[in-house]
């Protein structure tokens, strides 16, 4: 049998997962600074308007929603580390083009290239060459923990940044966070052989749209980061304008609810391990209807925007830490990869989609109509997990088959395996894909079967 336990991760696939979760960060870091300061600053550039200050924010994100399936796919033809380098010579250059243009079209152009450099498919598929199938889930999760520590760095520093480098400053820093993660890019591992799903592409996209929970997964990622991009097209330019807040003292005010938000974030995901994620991600998402609802309702009154953004990134922070793993759970056997691709995928298209709807309300209706239509959209996103039931703790196994074994029998016979909940015969490759219950499985029974394969 593939990927027997181990401790901890090797040697190689610590130093392969820190360096690619570094990329990862350096990368998003320099993309979520200018989040929190373009509303202010974006209105300064020549031909803006709201929607075209929403369409700047969110270009980035059409490009990496059109282009993470295509960067993963040329990727297995020419290899990890050349689309990685040329995903983030790509990001560099989409940095100068906005560094140097003073107009809201060049800066538009300048993140649409940036948002060509569509690596994160190309991340995951190089976590899946270099690191085994047992520890995979602990180098996605610091990848995870990478792109929230990012996040909230770039919350809380940008708008310091900015008043001390100005926009095109904080342009320039972003081609150099791109030519040290270029940099770090160059010592990551480059395998000869990459190790592709074992089934047809056809197949694990048919099974991974085809299943109810991923769809209310995908759903969800798009949902939120649609709720956070639109919500901040407006949030710095209210926060300057109604309350006379300067940009130090946004950076000020979003440490202390980042980190009041964190540390009520805590419980709930304790209380998700013991009673279940799917009841509290219903929460979750109430929660963040009601921050948007208090966001649309806070006036000119500095504690009504302290305690939505605090209701507001508890609930955000929650989701963000629930929804990948949960994607995971309910990827059928030898799909997770595709599963986390189409997931990758809504999460921008979320980015794009909300730049664009949060800059139209704002420049058409109003500040308080794109809150509410953040709402909205998250109530939908509420009623649709209505039928979701709590997905398993599952394992992922892969078992050398003997080519002389009859393909249904062996599925029957996997089956028949106590704790084994799915069996995926590739016949082509004589492997045998499996999600199992590692508290139920009869691993003496697994791994005869697996001897069987190897004799």
């Amino acid at each position: 049998m593939t990927d027997q336990p181990t401790a901890a991760l090797r040697r190689t696939e610590i130093s392969a997962s820190g360096s690619l979760a570094a990329i990862f960060a350096l990368r998003m870091f320099g993309l979520f600074m200018i989040l929190p300061v373009f509303a202010v600053f974006g209105g300064q550039l020549e031909g803006a308007t709201p929607l075209l200050i929403g369409t700047a924010i969110g270009a980035y994100g059409l490009m990496q929603a059109c282009l993470q399936i295509p960067f993963g796919m040329l990727s297995d033809r020419f290899g990890r580390r050349p689309m990685l380098l040329i995903g983030l010579a790509l990001f560099m250059a989409g940095g100068v083009v906005a560094a140097l243009s003073d107009t809201i079209h060049g800066v538009i152009l300048g993140r649409a290239l940036q948002g060509a450099g569509a690596i994160a498919s190309v991340i995951m598929a190089l976590i899946g060459d270099v690191v085994s199938e047992r520890n995979r889930t602990k180098a996605m999760a610091l990848i995870g923990m990478s792109v929230g520590g990012s996040f909230i760095l770039a919350l809380i520093l940008g708008p310091l940044l900015a008043h001390w480098l100005g926009l095109s400053g904080l342009f320039w820093l972003t081609v150099a966070l791109g030519a040290v993660a270029l940099l770090v890019a160059l010592r990551v591992p480059a395998p000869k052989v990459m190790q592709d799903e074992a089934l047809p592409p056809s197949q694990r996209f048919r099974q991974v749209l085809g299943s109810p929970d991923l769809r209310r997964l995908d759903l969800g990622i798009l949902v939120l980061h649609l709720t956070m991009t639109a919500s901040f097209v407006v949030l710095p330019k209210l926060l300057q304008s109604r309350l006379g807040l300067s940009l130090e003292q946004h950076s000020l005010l979003y440490l202390v609810v980042l980190v009041a938000g964190f540390l009520a974030m805590i419980p709930l995901i304790i209380a998700a391990e013991r009673h279940g994620a799917v009841p509290i991600k219903r929460a979750a998402v109430a929660l963040l209807i009601v921050a948007e609802v208090l966001l649309a309702v806070a006036g000119e009154t500095l504690w009504h925007f302290v305690l939505a953004l605090f209701v507001y990134f508890m609930a955000f922070n929650l989701l963000e830490a629930l929804l990948p793993s949960m994607v995971g759970r309910a990827a059928p056997a030898g799909t997770r990869g595709t599963a986390m691709g189409v997931y990758s995928t809504s999460q921008f298209l979320g980015v794009f989609i909300g730049g664009q709807l949060g800059g139209a309300l704002f420049q058409w209706v109003g500040a308080e109509a794109v809150f509410y239509g953040c709402a909205a959209m998250a109530l939908f996103w509420l009623w649709r997990l209505a039928g979701m039931k709590e997905l398993p703790k599952l394992d992922n196994r892969v078992i050398q088959l003997n080519p002389a074994d009859d393909p249904r029998h062996t599925v029957e016979r996997l089956r028949a395996v106590p704790g084994v909940l799915e069996a995926v015969v590739v016949t082509e490759k004589h492997l045998a894909l499996l999600k199992v219950d590692n508290q139920l499985l009869d691993e003496h029974a697994l791994q005869a079967l697996a001897a069987e394969g190897q004799n």
